[in-house]
């Protein structure tokens, strides 16, 4: 009774004050239904075979006042399906919370930390509940502005396992940066530079020690409680040039290699470079990466106790047969280089040319890509659009399953049209064909989109294995959506049928298992 009675007080107290700030604050609810279809599903699932029906829900508000801003966020998952992908998982609390005051030219923060130091490479806090990944740094940061030009800042804390409520990896990290803001005629210049510490706790360094130890006695060697890395970054401007470059180094440590634990320090170069006047306009990449693992602890693996973010050279498509074999970053070896020309002569027409090459630092080849896609708007009413990407995907490295035949060929064409019937209404079509005789096999992709602006969207696809591998089923993998807008609320409904695969969002990749069932949104702000 007592714990209820406090909290009326506390929302009481907040409530005699809104008057005086604004708060706000936005709702997501995801509800699925799950068909035990044999076809579709491996057999002893318990989400399929006995739950049926599972979901997730987030609520977020933010209270804003006088320089003072207070957020909460609350997590329920009940029998979802998002952290263990076929084991279900249920809890419910406060997934995260901060305090934050402006105080002159110093802001402080407490609590949940969503930060990046840098483009990430070094340190990177985020959350993105399509990929179920929240690793919020759970401490302090504070940011002084010394001047107009340059700013300080620090943060200290533990790392939140990874959308689990209120429980953290016990590492502490600790960073530093520093970063300015200049300009000099037409030059402009962002320089930065961080330096970061993490510190494992004992019982981290006890697992570290019983995996070394375990090892063969050539293997084996003195794991450290403390690791270093630095980190120094620019972007610069100049009229129609715009080049972004990044240097980052990390001090010996116990890292996982083929399941291994071996003692390497790291490194990472990541730089862009783009060049743009009216018409066209050329961008590359490059990366270097050598054992550049950064983890609250060497002993975790895949998202689990992810620091940092490495940037992905390589374009993810959002197209959807595409989008199953986008690469994910590789931190233990990774050469990657990219360039673009996107040709634009006129309003009516553009064209956009791109190869990728990714190879280990070994020269074993992880990725190649070369893709072309145009669009033309010179019809009142139509827009059309098209494409081909060849790839080359090694599926050995950027999947977990074991492959006989490692690397991938596949080509692909793809095709658009939208109509505009009027100010409200428009069809759009995409057709896309995959060709590769590995994996799964070749794929046949068709869409159908119709939308009443701004309130209706209506989708009908079907993603057809048309020549399937290794004696496999033909089938076909339907998605029938609805979804409806007013306002600052929408809600969607679809039936799914989903083959297991990757599925990538701002970068980051993550393997997906197979659905089959009925999956139901709302999302809404305030």
């Amino acid at each position: 009774m007592k714990k209820y009675l406090l909290s009326a007080a506390v929302l009481g107290a907040f409530s005699s004050t809104f008057a005086q700030g604004t708060l706000s604050g936005d709702i997501m609810s995801n509800v699925n239904f799950f068909e035990n279809d044999p076809k579709y599903i491996e057999a002893n699932n318990p989400l399929y075979e006995r739950y049926k029906t599972g979901g997730e829900g987030w609520l977020s508000l933010r209270y804003n006042q006088n320089g003072f801003t207070g957020f909460l966020r609350v997590d329920a998952f009940q029998n979802s399906n998002l952290k263990y992908l076929t084991s279900p998982m249920t809890t419910f609390g406060v997934g995260a919370f901060s305090l934050s005051k402006d105080i002159q030219d110093l802001s402080v923060t407490a609590g949940y930390i969503y930060d990046q130091i840098g483009s990430g490479i070094l340190f990177r806090s985020y959350e993105d509940r399509g990929l179920l990944i929240d690793n919020a740094l759970v401490g302090i940061s504070m940011k002084y502005r010394i001047n107009d030009h340059i700013f300080v800042k620090g943060m200290a804390g533990q790392q939140k396992d990874n959308n689990l409520v209120n429980k953290f990896y016990a590492p502490i990290f600790k960073s530093f940066t520093i970063e300015g803001d200049f300009s000099a005629g037409e030059v402009h210049l962002t320089p930065g530079a961080a330096t970061l510490n993490r510190t494992l706790d004992q019982n981290s360094m006890d697992e570290v020690a019983a995996t070394i130890n375990a090892s063969p006695l050539e293997d084996r060697f003195v794991p450290k409680y403390n690791m270093y890395a630095f980190t120094a970054y620019n972007n610069l401007t100049y009229q129609n040039l715009s080049w972004y470059v990044e240097g980052a180094y990390k001090s010996t440590e116990a890292i996982s290699v083929n399941g291994k634990l071996q003692n390497h320090d790291g490194s990472t170069l990541y730089s862009t470079l783009g060049w743009a006047r009216k018409g066209i306009a050329v961008n590359g990449a490059v990366k270097r990466t050598e054992n550049f693992v950064m983890r609250t602890s060497p002993s975790l693996t895949l998202l689990n106790g992810m620091v940092n973010w490495q940037p992905v050279v390589a374009i993810i498509r959002p197209h959807r047969l595409l989008a199953r074999y986008s690469p994910a970053s590789q931190d233990l070896s990774e050469m990657a280089y990219r360039g673009d020309v996107l040709l634009a002569p006129n309003d009516d027409y553009n064209i956009n040319l791109n190869y990728t090459h990714t190879n280990k630092l070994n020269g074993e080849k992880l990725y190649r890509e070369i893709f072309g896609d145009f669009e033309y708007r010179g019809f009142k009413r139509w827009i059309l659009g098209g494409g081909i990407q060849y790839l080359e995907y090694n599926l050995g490295a950027y999947r977990t399953e074991f492959f006989v035949q490692p690397m991938m060929f596949s080509v692909t064409p793809f095709v658009e049209a939208t109509y505009r019937i009027d100010d409200k209404h428009a069809i759009r079509t995409e057709w896309e064909y995959q060709d590769t005789k590995q994996d799964l096999g070749s794929w046949l992709f068709g869409l159908v989109e119709f939308t009443v602006a701004p309130r209706w969207s209506f989708a009908l696809s079907d993603m057809y294995n048309i020549k399937p591998t290794d004696g496999r089923e033909k089938l076909h993998y339907y998605n029938v959506f609805a979804a409806y807008t007013k306002g600052p609320h929408r809600f969607s409904l679809a039936y799914v049928k989903q083959v297991a695969g990757i599925n990538c969002t701002g970068g980051v990749c993550r393997y997906e298992p197979a659905f089959s069932g009925v999956r139901a949104m709302i999302t809404s702000s305030f």
